[in-house]
């Protein structure tokens, strides 16, 4: 069905004090916000996440990392900074890191979607001569996205290639100054001796990106997913004020031993190289 208004030409005839002169229709606008949103790689299961079906309770650091979402995506594109949700898993991270990239892709603004485990996979694959991909694509839109939403950020296994390949992203947007979202389960704390705090999981080199393009959001929760979904603002803070001990848990016990245990050395004094194995790009 045509655009009454436009007639399906993207434009229509207004009068300004007697001047006309033709203006963008709303038809336009909104096909070229759905193409944005149906590039943005958004998964299936966040796909119906936005600021309205995201679930608050009175939790201060909570209410403050929405308000500066909400913020950030009504100013966007003129914005000064990215951000980046901190917390353990299953408090909302991601749903609000869609939210924004939802929004600001309804203005018809270019943003894109990943999970920093299965960029790397998807540019891994591109050494074999068997994917048609290229690794020069997938690095493409990624570092020229008007807006990039890295999720899980830390998760991933820090090999020389990963090292590389994550600052190459990140420093090439910092340099362009693209703002980024990110999301990590990892503590936003800048100790050399905490092997699961964020600046060691990613090395000394982003970690110092990150603090100047980025404000840093970190908050506490319990799990969205241990309610029948959606669960009342009430359940949230009667079941975050009596288990805080929990709620402030960013990593499960059992990660933090694999990750002692991962450790060929002690590193000396000054320097943050983890010891991972693993190896070059390709490498399992």
């Amino acid at each position: 069905m045509s655009c009454p208004k436009c007639n399906d030409t993207g434009w229509f005839p207004e009068y300004f004090d007697g001047v006309r002169r033709v203006v963008r229709c709303d038809c336009w606008r909104e096909d070229v916000a759905q193409k944005m949103l149906s590039k943005s790689r958004i998964p299936s299961r966040y796909r119906q996440c936005d600021f309205s079906t995201f679930i608050s309770y009175q939790n201060e650091e909570l209410v403050r990392a929405v308000k500066k979402a909400r913020e950030f995506s009504d100013t966007f594109p003129a914005v000064d900074k990215g951000l980046i949700f901190i917390g353990r898993p299953g408090i909302g991270k991601t749903h609000l890191a869609v939210s924004v990239l939802r929004a600001v892709t309804e203005k018809g603004m270019r943003g894109v979607y990943y999970d920093t485990r299965s960029l790397l996979s998807t540019i891994k694959s591109t050494y074999n001569p068997v994917t048609r991909a290229s690794e020069a694509d997938i690095l493409q839109e990624v570092m020229t996205a008007e807006l990039l939403v890295l999720d899980d950020l830390g998760a991933e296994r820090l090999t020389d290639w990963v090292e590389e390949t994550m600052n190459l992203i990140v420093n090439t947007r910092y340099n362009d100054r693209l703002p980024t979202i990110f999301t990590s389960n990892h503590e936003g704390v800048p100790d050399r001796d905490n092997l699961d705090s964020l600046l060691c999981r990613v090395g000394e080199r982003m970690y110092s990106r990150l603090l100047e393009m980025c404000e840093f959001l970190e908050f506490t929760g319990p799990d969205y997913r241990e309610f029948d979904f959606p669960p009342s603002s009430k359940q949230l803070f009667q079941r975050w004020k009596s288990n805080p001990r929990k709620a402030r848990s960013t990593l499960p016990r059992q990660t933090r031993v694999r990750a002692r245990a991962r450790l060929r050395d002690l590193p000396q004094e000054g320097q943050l190289e983890l010891g991972w194995s693993g190896g070059k790009a390709g490498s399992s």
